[in-house]
């Protein structure tokens, strides 16, 4: 179950991501205004981008299993920090979309489910000798090929979220940028 809610999670966060961030607040375009909460995004970005390219395949065995629960301990903590953050920059803007918070409410809804059902195999990954094994999830294959696209796609968008936050030309296309 913990995989095919993370399948959901990597879609709600798609659209999370392409409706509310890009379309409807174009915070790549907002240039050093939103540089917080887009640096915020990527960091987050990187760490779903690991978790949906190896969760579907690989367990994280004995001591290495500390690094998966730090990876998915800081998303919980990168998300509480976007909160605030995404606060403080809509500000001027007129604040964070009313669906955009039910969105993010959702989203911290089932990523706990998640992390509730991913318990198990935590337990048993910790019994075993460190190191990484292949070990494909009881999952179907396509739904673990759909995890590595969705890895693709969030890692690409956390480039391009640093990219604007740095305010590398062309990163907020096709918005066109603020001026501060």
């Amino acid at each position: 179950a913990a995989l095919y809610l993370l399948v959901l999670v990597a879609f709600l966060g798609a659209f999370d991501t392409l409706y509310y961030h890009e379309w409807r607040a174009r915070l790549p375009a907002l240039g050093p205004r939103a540089r917080s909460e887009l640096q915020l995004h990527a960091l987050r970005d990187f760490v779903y981008a690991v978790l949906f390219a190896g969760l579907p395949w690989v367990a994280w065995e004995g001591w290495y299993l500390v690094l998966l629960v730090a990876l998915l301990l800081a998303e919980v903590v990168l998300t509480l920090w976007d909160f605030v953050v995404e606060d403080w920059i809509r500000k001027p803007l007129g604040g964070v979309y009313a669906g955009e918070r039910v969105m993010h409410g959702i989203m911290g809804i089932v990523y706990g489910a998640m992390l509730a059902n991913i318990v198990p195999a935590l337990r048993t990954w910790w019994a075993k000798p460190t190191g990484f094994a292949y070990s494909p999830a009881p999952i179907s294959e396509a739904l673990r090929w759909v995890l590595i696209l969705m890895a693709v796609g969030v890692f690409l968008s956390g480039v391009r979220d640093l990219c604007a936050a740095a305010g590398i030309r062309y990163s907020a296309w096709p918005w066109v940028t603020q001026k501060q």
